[in-house]
């Protein structure tokens, strides 16, 4: 989980500074003119490493239901060594430590939610309206063409870390990560299929006693 020793590349390296300073834009100018290679590194020697303490599950034993530790929630207590990018009440974002393309980020909640589902809205708000300022940043820095954001929700969907992280990735033009984005896709098929599923959906996110609900675009808790 230690993060890689830079090779002194120093294209890298300034990149990385902008993006920092993209990202703390209030940041002293004492701590800008600093060592931003330093800066990013969040060291197990500094013990909490200037993060927040946050429970890994609900009795606060800092362990998942499988008895193991959570590493995001081991990051956000500073047990646990990353690549930190911005932060704030809530959320955190870091570098991922085996990243798709450069620049690949990770935001997670400061919190332990093993899901999406179980993750309030307020803190995916707070996650989401956090993707501007991150992606901005974080194209500047490495000059990519674009950038996907992703969730992995569920074993079967590639989740791997079962404590509720955003990806961002920044693309290339031809740099070909999915070859799920070169297959020929199929249009919908409008049949009776097509609009059973459309109404098993809406009657799932709307009351069906309540006709007003028809149309509307505030769905129920499920």
């Amino acid at each position: 989980m230690s993060p890689p020793v830079s090779s002194g590349a120093p294209v890298q390296e300034r990149r990385l500074g902008v993006l920092l300073s993209h990202l703390r834009p209030c940041a002293p100018p004492a701590a800008r003119r600093g060592n931003h290679h330093h800066d990013l590194r969040v060291r197990e020697a500094e013990g909490t490493g200037g993060l927040a303490a946050s429970p890994c599950a609900a009795d606060g034993s800092g362990e998942t239901s499988g008895g193991q530790r959570c590493v995001f929630c081991e990051i956000v207590k500073g047990n646990k060594p990353a690549y930190k990018l911005y932060e704030d009440d809530v959320c955190l974002c870091i570098l991922d430590t085996k990243p798709l393309s450069t620049g690949h980020s990770l935001i997670i909640p400061k919190r332990h939610f093993p899901s999406l589902q179980a993750t309030p809205p307020s803190v995916i708000a707070a996650i989401c309206c956090k993707l501007p300022l991150l992606s901005s940043a974080i194209v500047k820095a490495t000059q990519c063409d674009a950038f996907n954001v992703l969730v992995n929700n569920g074993k079967v969907a590639g989740q791997v870390v079962f404590h509720t992280h955003v990806h961002l990735i920044p693309r290339r033009k031809g740099d070909n990560l999915w070859s799920s984005e070169t297959y020929e896709r199929n249009s919908i098929k409008h049949n009776q299929e097509t609009k059973d599923l459309v109404s098993g959906i809406k009657e799932l996110l709307f009351p069906p006693q309540d006709d007003s609900a028809e149309g509307s675009t505030i769905p129920k808790e499920l």
